[in-house]
């Protein structure tokens, strides 16, 4: 199994609004990074576990507990000209864009940026690294422990 750190704006598809969806489940629209891209279609599988992340909001960090909950398939976004992620170069024959449906299993209190940063375990964290602003991030099983932790969760 694989672990996953996927980061969603609260204003677009907060947590809540995963819970609300049917089986608790959303497609992860929008993703136009070729390497998170690449995460999905070469890595991830159905069952994956996922760190639900909110970023770009007052107080960033994870917020949920999900898994990946379907193989990779063309993100329908790409072909919306009214969409923000349109994509008029992705040709439906050739889809450049994958996204991967996310069932969220849990809403976790915010386990904030301030703190898994002052966490020594975390320090080598992917999400935590200067410079970094992938959407998607791999998560190694040790981290994931230690954030369930954290978290005080047993997910």
């Amino acid at each position: 199994m694989n672990y996953w750190l996927m980061k969603s704006e609260p204003d677009e598809v907060s947590v809540d609004d995963a819970l609300a969806a049917p089986k608790s489940t959303v497609p992860w629209t929008g993703v136009r990074n070729y390497q998170a891209r690449n995460f999905m279609r070469d890595a991830m599988r159905v069952g994956d576990g996922v760190l639900f992340y909110h970023s770009s909001c007052a107080e960033p960090g994870i917020v949920g507990i999900a898994k990946v909950a379907s193989t990779p398939y063309p993100d329908p976004t790409q072909f919306d000209r009214k969409s923000p992620y349109h994509d008029p170069a992705s040709k439906k024959e050739e889809p450049r864009w994958l996204l991967v449906d996310v069932q969220v299993v849990r809403k976790t209190r915010n386990l904030t940026l301030p703190e898994m940063r002052g966490d020594p375990e975390l320090q080598d964290l992917v999400v935590l690294r200067k410079g970094n602003r992938l959407s998607i991030t791999p998560v190694t099983p040790r981290h994931w422990k230690r954030i369930l932790q954290l978290l005080d969760t047993d997910a």
